[in-house]
């Protein structure tokens, strides 16, 4: 045997943390903080915002408008019972996180509501269709929630 054929290789030297160049820190930092940025839009109300703007005015999911009642106070909801069946709450789940002027509240019953700097949102059962906003300035204490 040749002294050749008895040596084995060793692995190449791994190289350290402290041999990166800092352009590829640089990638590395700008791809972690977008990831970071991604994942922590997405967990803030379990995927999605409960509200976008469409014409001015805050919409639900369905693109239904949704409003504030002059009657509630210090983040707390005043419309139960009747109220509540013709004005419909922007209901929260647990895992829904607030964010931005987004927070959730906890309704009489328990059950939690989207508000919108510190405002309870609603929809209106006789808006039948996104766009409809009829129930804007209603007995004057309902508005259109507005950025």
């Amino acid at each position: 045997m040749t002294p050749a054929a008895t040596q084995t290789r060793l692995p190449a030297p791994i190289a350290s943390p402290g041999r990166r160049t800092l352009r590829s820190r640089a990638a590395m930092f700008a791809a972690v903080s977008m990831l970071a940025a991604t994942l922590a839009g997405c967990a803030v109300f379990g995927g999605g915002a409960p509200a976008k703007v469409a014409n001015g005015a805050l919409v639900d999911s369905k693109g239904m408008s949704l409003y504030t009642f002059a009657k509630d106070a210090d983040g707390k909801s005043a419309c139960v019972a009747g109220c509540a069946k013709n004005w419909p709450p922007l209901m929260a789940s647990a895992s829904d996180r607030p964010a931005g002027g987004y927070t959730i509240i906890t309704r009489d019953d328990g059950s939690l509501q989207w508000a919108y700097k510190g405002k309870p949102l609603y929809t209106w059962i006789k808006d039948v269709k996104p766009g409809d906003r009829t129930g804007d300035g209603w007995n004057k204490v309902w508005s259109l929630a507005r950025p």
